[in-house]
């Protein structure tokens, strides 16, 4: 019976991977090929100087992996449309073919055009920025002082694993929070705008949208225009914790507070309970550092803002300095043009004034010498005229007294022939003595 057993080959898995990865070559394996597609940043570190990212195409959300250089990786802007030339490499594991492309050049980056929904998109964010976001730290610290629970709601999808990272997180701070944990297909868009409208008519402070990651074409549900416009609406603070750091989607943009992970998310509500926890408990203490440290900022902010603007008064005063320095030169040139003008105006002037005044001192000298000569004969004059008045004077005291002696003579010689007639008259001759003696005695003083 031994003799006449079957022989057959046997297989290891290894060796049965082995041949099928061995025989599976294709031309594009071995040759250079081109490939277009939208390049999407992967993890974001390196491998042995490669970077293992994604090239998704342009239509949809299929992709294939990219091997790509780190000398070529910072030429590659995120989500821009690039064509690779490459060659495609395989490896097989758990009886899984992958596939990746590994990139050789750059041939060349598309413009991108900006499509209507990528239009819709930024109009959001811009109403976002509008709005404003809520604080999640005020109010966790406002429910806490107030020794009220925070109530929150986890919207996670339907066979979701990942509640018990969020409360692995969270820890102890648990007790802080009233947590109630719903789930609806998190893939689909629709199923989210139906799950968030039915929570936005219930009294919860925190919505939060919650997922570990997984495939990249399924992250395209938080890019839904419809979604992200009702997700702004909501009363409710809003949390996303739907990704790991480069999946970075339009809701993460829109939500109040963002987290990469479930875990983190949980850990950042306990960094936030535990700090405030810790401030009840040595609140002055706190209080006094919160209000130095605000006033510290404050007045960093204000020596800032002063620094700033005596920066840019020096610099105005440079300025006006400098202005100030031009019109001065300039004045004193326009001066000095106008004093030279006006100094020789001025001896011009100081000499006809000069010749002027010699010849009015002429003048007036000859004017004087004219008078003086004129003084002297009309002094001359005056001295005839004087004589002249004088003597006429005299001549008519003297005709006056002469009529006045003739008449004392007639007056004597009547006198005379009184006496001769009365010679014992002796009055009368007395009288007429005496009238002699004043006639002559005027006439003495007279003469």
């Amino acid at each position: 019976m031994e003799g006449n057993e079957v022989s057959y080959p046997v297989y290891s898995p290894a060796s049965v991977i082995g041949i099928f990865s061995n025989a599976l070559k294709l031309n594009a394996m071995v040759n250079l090929i081109y490939l277009k597609g939208r390049y999407s940043y992967g993890a974001g570190k390196a491998y042995g100087n490669y970077y293992y990212d994604q090239l998704f195409s342009e239509g949809d959300n299929v992709s294939i992996g990219i091997r790509m250089p780190s000398l070529l990786r910072s030429q590659i802007i995120n989500n821009e449309i690039y064509t690779l030339r490459g060659f495609i490499e395989k490896s097989i594991k758990n009886s899984s073919i992958e596939l990746r492309f590994v990139v050789d050049e750059i041939v060349k980056q598309e413009e991108k055009s900006i499509s209507e929904d990528e239009l819709e998109r930024y109009g959001l964010i811009q109403k976002k920025l509008e709005q404003g976001s809520k604080n999640l730290e005020t109010l966790v610290r406002n429910k806490m002082l107030k020794d009220e629970k925070i109530r929150i709601i986890n919207i996670y999808g339907n066979n979701a694993i990942v509640q018990k990272d969020f409360y692995e997180g969270l820890d102890v701070s648990v007790k802080y929070f009233d947590i109630s944990d719903d789930s609806c297909n998190i893939t689909s868009s629709t199923a989210i705008i139906s799950k968030l409208k039915e929570i936005s008519a219930l009294d919860y402070d925190i919505v939060a949208l919650v997922r570990g990651g997984g495939d990249r074409q399924s992250m395209e549900t938080f890019n839904d225009i419809s979604l992200s416009e009702v997700f702004i609406t909501m009363a409710p603070i809003t949390v996303t914790a739907i990704g790991h750091s480069v999946d970075e989607t339009l809701l993460d943009k829109l939500a109040d507070k963002r987290f990469h992970l479930p875990h983190d998310y949980g850990a950042g509500l306990h960094s936030i309970a535990e700090k405030l926890s810790h401030e009840k408990s040595n609140s002055r203490a706190l209080l006094i550092d919160e209000v130095k440290k605000d006033v510290t900022k404050q007045f960093s902010e204000q020596v800032e803002t002063l620094e700033k603007q005596l920066k840019k008064k020096n610099e105005e005063f440079t300025e006006a300095q400098k202005t100030y320095k031009e019109q001065i030169e300039t004045h004193n040139k326009t001066f000095a043009d106008h004093l030279k003008v006006r100094n020789e105006e001025f001896q011009k002037l100081q000499k006809s004034s000069t010749e002027q005044l010699e010849g009015m001192q002429k003048s007036f000298q000859e004017q004087q010498k004219q008078r003086q000569q004129e003084m002297e004969n009309y002094k001359k004059e005056m001295a005839v005229l004087y004589e002249k008045n004088v003597q006429s004077s005299i001549n008519e005291r003297t005709a006056s007294l002469n009529t006045t002696v003739e008449t004392l003579r007639q007056e004597n010689a009547r006198l005379n022939q009184e006496v001769h007639s009365s010679k014992n008259d002796y009055v009368k001759i007395i009288i007429a003595f005496l009238l002699a003696l004043v006639i002559g005695f005027m006439l003495a003083k007279i003469l």
